[in-house]
This record gives C-alpha cells, sequence and structure tokens, in this order.
C-alpha cells in the first residue's frame, strides 16, 4: 500500500501538467480559444514529418516535400475548407508537376531553350487566365509548381521526377496533418454568434437601467459586435460545408442578426439622447434579455436551448388594439407606438425570429464534442 501510494503521488504532478493539454486537445472550446497554438504545432509536425521522410529515404531536392507542405496546409485551418481547399491544392501541384515534366521531355527531343521559355510563358499566361475565375487557386499552384518542376527549363528528367515525387510526398504528408485536430468553423461560428448575443444583453440590461453607454464605450461596443459579424459571414461558406444547413439558412440567420444589431444600436443611441424611455424597462425587457442569454448557452454549450419557443413580448401591437372594443373609439396614442418603444418591439421581434431560426437548424449545428466543451468550460470557471 505505502508503494501504491508512493506512486500516486509521483503521478499526481504529471496529471495536473497534463490536465491542460488533454482539455486543450478534447475541448471544441478549448480547441477555438487557442486555434493559432494548434495550428501551429499541426504545420510544425507536418515540417518535420516532411523533412524525416526525405531524409530517411534519402530523396534528392527534399526541400520541395517541405515547401509542398506549407503551400497546402499552412493558411488551412477549419475543418470545412481543408477538404476542399486541400484538394484544389493537391490538383494544382500535380498538375503543375506533369506540366513541368512534358516540358522537360520536350527540351530533350527538341532541345531548343528558347522554344522552352516561350512555353512556360504561355502555360504561365494560361494559369493567369484562370487565376481570376472560381479555379483561381488550382492555376496559381499550377504555375508555381511547373517553376518548381521545370525551373527555367534546365532541370533534367531525373531532377523534374524527383522534385515530383517531393510534391507528392509533401501532398501526402500535408493532407495526414491537415485532419489532426481541426477547429470546426461551426463552433466558431456559435461561439462567436454566442459572444454578440450575451454583449446585446448586457447593453440592453444597461439601457433598461437608464445607465446609457457614452460615446466612446458606444463606438468601442457596436465595433466589437460588428466585427465578429463580419468574422461570422467568413465562416459561413465551411459551416454550409460541416454540417447539413443551406448557405441560404445561414444567410437568413445573418440578416436577422444584422437587423437585431441595428435596431440595439438605434436604441443605445436614442437612451444617450433621452435616458430612461419607458419602453426601457418593464417584463418585456427581461424576457428579451433572457431569451438571448438562453440562445448564447444553448449556442455555446450545445445544450437544449428551446428556441423554439416564442416569446410572449407582451407589448402593445396595433393590430391587437384594433381588436379592442374601446379600442376604436378611444384614439389614445397607445394605437400607434412611439418611436423608442417602436425600436424596443422591432429589437424583440428580431431576438424572437433569431431564436425561431436557430430552433430549426438546432439539430444540424449539434456536432459530437459538446459534452466534452460544457465540462471544459465549467472546469475554466
Amino acid at each position: 500500500m505505502p508503494d501504491n501510494l508512493a506512486v500516486t503521488d509521483y503521478l499526481r504532478p504529471l496529471r495536473w501538467l497534463a490536465a491542460p493539454l488533454v482539455r486543450v486537445v478534447v475541448s471544441p472550446y478549448y480547441r477555438y480559444r487557442h486555434a493559432r497554438v494548434l495550428h501551429a504545432v499541426r504545420v510544425g509536425l507536418a515540417m518535420l514529418a516532411s523533412i524525416l521522410v526525405t531524409t530517411g529515404i534519402n530523396v534528392p531536392n527534399g526541400i520541395w516535400a517541405s515547401v509542398t507542405v506549407l503551400v497546402v496546409i499552412g493558411g488551412l485551418q477549419h475543418h470545412g475548407n481543408i477538404r476542399k481547399k486541400a484538394a484544389d491544392r493537391a490538383l494544382g501541384t500535380m498538375l503543375g508537376a506533369l506540366v513541368g515534366l512534358l516540358l522537360i521531355a520536350q527540351l530533350h527531343v527538341i532541345g531548343s531553350m528558347p522554344l522552352t521559355h516561350l512555353l512556360m510563358s504561355i502555360a504561365a499566361g494560361v494559369c493567369g487566365y484562370y487565376a481570376i475565375s472560381n479555379a483561381g487557386y488550382i492555376a496559381l499552384l499550377t504555375a508555381i509548381t511547373i517553376c518548381i518542376v521545370a525551373g527555367h527549363g534546365d532541370s533534367t528528367i531525373d531532377t523534374g521526377l524527383w522534385r515530383t515525387l517531393n510534391v507528392m510526398i509533401g501532398i501526402a504528408v500535408a493532407l495526414a496533418f491537415s485532419f489532426a485536430l481541426p477547429l470546426h468553423a461551426t463552433y466558431s461560428w456559435r461561439y462567436l454568434l454566442a459572444r454578440n448575443l450575451r454583449d446585446c444583453a448586457r447593453i440592453r440590461k444597461r439601457i433598461a437601467r437608464g445607465a446609457a453607454l457614452d460615446v466612446e464605450a458606444h463606438v468601442a461596443a457596436f465595433a466589437a459586435l460588428n466585427g465578429r459579424l463580419v468574422k461570422l459571414r467568413s465562416l459561413m461558406p465551411s459551416v454550409a460545408k460541416e454540417v447539413d444547413i443551406p448557405l441560404k439558412r445561414l444567410e437568413a440567420i445573418q440578416r436577422m442578426h444584422r437587423s437585431m444589431l441595428s435596431a440595439l444600436e438605434m436604441m443605445s443611441t436614442s437612451a444617450a439622447v433621452h435616458p430612461a424611455t419607458p419602453a426601457d424597462g418593464g417584463e418585456d425587457a427581461r424576457a428579451v434579455r433572457a431569451s438571448l442569454l438562453r440562445t448564447a448557452r444553448a449556442l455555446r454549450f450545445g445544450s437544449a436551448s428551446r428556441a423554439g419557443q416564442r416569446l410572449a413580448f407582451g407589448l402593445p401591437r396595433a393590430s391587437g388594439q384594433a381588436q379592442d372594443g374601446a379600442g376604436e373609439a378611444r384614439g389614445t396614442p397607445d394605437e400607434t407606438l412611439p418611436g423608442p418603444r417602436w425600436v424596443a418591439q422591432w429589437f424583440e421581434e428580431q431576438v424572437d425570429a433569431l431564436r425561431a431560426l436557430l430552433a430549426d437548424t438546432e439539430r444540424q449545428w449539434h456536432i459530437e464534442g459538446d459534452a466534452a466543451a460544457r465540462t471544459a468550460v465549467r472546469a475554466r470557471r
């Protein structure tokens, strides 16, 4: 028994040191927080693997395998764009290697260096033509690989073949490491949207309390919100590839989110000029803040959000007033909402609609690992 206790005491510091690393590796939230570090480690390991492979089997010009690794995965991060862009980059390098070998072959058959230079220039022009189209990246890498394999036409067949082999080795190593601990764009999209919703709830709470943001705080807060909105836009194509959500549905969520931010900015500006307006407090404001926080929690932790439940805002609607028997005769100002109150109601409706859109796609944006994310974030707290 004492020996077992001694071993346990010896291993306890190791477990304490390994726990943060395990959380970073396993938890999607920690991988999101440390995405740059993980990507740097992945690229570094891929570079080391390419060096070991080429030097281990003594492949000449092995440096081109390492260059290919950097070209293929150097800028790849999210799982949704890894598959497509890695395939595009692999296709471009392989096409370039083939064209480069053909250029070397024709030089040995015809023996005209000016003709080789002319053909290389024509190939570069063709790649440039397609470089500004949808296949632009494939065309660009094709041109780069032609230069790698053929040089300026002075490479031999043996050199071209070895460089082609190095390119293929680099592609294989890059593709293998590109799927090692990828960061899902869906998680980044969820976490950024959740943070925006929490910030919206915080600003709405300040407005309800009559503590309007000053000019500098207002500019900084909405600059941060709009900055995340732009990042969400860039993530949408990758999210659509990762999960079964049509891009048009993501566009609808993005538009609703943008509309919600516009309404909140108008409310914040109005509160700075006319603090403590009648529409700022009450059950409606508390309900919409609770809705924002519940939706943010669902996005962050992947838990059941009940996002499909409609909020009972209770604000007077013009159509509802007309159904009141005395409403038509009263002619009171309640029949038409004043400006600040109308904006508050509009904001609540945008929040309600956003929750409904997220509820419709909730099954799709749940990914395996949400439980690990919840555990990791709670441990961090």
